[in-house]
């Protein structure tokens, strides 16, 4: 897929994306997300934070969290999350379907994978059922490596990764199995909740009960 379609790809879920945020209750805005610590609403802010904050106020924000990104990430979108409606939130993302942002590291799939995958965090942890197209599972999919996870910090050693729905494996060992787009939030370091996986999953990967 060249980079007219990768970007074609990356609009349509940014509006699909808004359109879910707009169809979602009070509670579920507050509900939590596969995003550790963060409810919707928080992920939300930080899906358009790349639309808001040009560069000049990034490094001033970066240089207030003493250098750490994660720091950033974190306090921004609690901020952001309390600062901006839902409605709002919502209305960001689809205005700015075509807007360029990309990740610090990475090229245009990064950016595919930011959205698609916090879209998921969303999705999948209030149980709405939704199928990210194929075509963009795939473009993802095939940026998984040994580089990848350990990026992400995804541990799936001794495993052998198997989706159910198309013609995709990754690793050796025991086989977990399920839908491509789940194997995708592991490979992004995420636990999922009961169901989700089929074989022996370690607990590695499921959601702690609550």
């Amino acid at each position: 897929m060249g980079n007219t379609d990768i970007k074609a790809a990356i609009a349509a879920e940014r509006r699909e994306l808004s359109a879910v945020l707009d169809g979602l209750r009070a509670e579920q805005w507050d509900a939590p997300s596969l995003c550790a610590g963060w409810r919707v609403r928080e992920v939300a802010a930080h899906m358009t934070m790349g639309f808001r904050y040009p560069l000049g106020r990034m490094v001033r924000e970066l240089v207030r969290s003493r250098g750490s990104l994660h720091r950033m990430t974190d306090r921004c979108a609690r901020e952001d999350a309390a600062a901006h409606t839902t409605r709002e939130l919502s209305a960001l993302l689809a205005d700015n379907a075509d807007h360029p942002w990309r990740p610090p590291v990475g090229g245009l799939a990064s950016a595919l994978g930011h959205d698609v995958v916090h879209g998921l965090d969303i999705t999948v942890a209030l149980g709405l059922g939704r199928r990210v197209p194929e075509d963009r599972v795939r473009i993802l999919l095939a940026g998984v490596n040994a580089r990848s996870l350990k990026f992400f910090g995804a541990d799936v050693s001794g495993i052998e990764l198997r989706a159910t729905d198309l013609d995709w494996s990754f690793g050796s060992g025991t086989p977990v199995s399920g839908a491509a787009q789940d194997l995708l939030l592991l490979a992004f370091g995420r636990r999922l909740p009961p169901g989700h996986l089929h074989g022996e999953p370690d607990a590695r990967f499921l959601l702690a009960r609550t």
